[in-house]
């Protein structure tokens, strides 16, 4: 059941400090001030510090997105450039002036 104060977990895995991983970042921050404002958790997930992790999510691709909560659990590659691709992905209705 979805409730409208649902905390949104988002994992973005990098791998290290490259433009495309801080354009990742921005972007999602971005949109997640927009559309989930106060709603959401970002854990930044480097796999050269902890290449280990990458199993659990089974990442191919860096940066890669992933939505852990609400499910379903959802992945994006790239550096989320494409707003509309984005919400699609994530299944999050953008949020209304």
């Amino acid at each position: 059941m979805k409730t409208k104060d649902e905390i949104w977990e988002l994992r973005l895995y990098v791998a290290g400090n490259t433009p495309k991983s801080r354009a990742a970042l921005s972007n999602l921050e971005k949109y997640c001030e927009e559309h989930l404002k106060d709603k959401y958790v970002i854990e930044v997930i480097d796999l050269l510090v902890k290449p280990q992790l990458a199993e659990g999510d089974q990442i191919f691709a860096v940066p890669t997105l992933v939505k852990k909560v609400p499910e379903p659990i959802r992945k994006i590659i790239g550096d989320l450039s494409n707003e509309e691709k984005v919400l699609v992905g994530l299944n999050i209705r953008p949020a209304s002036n």
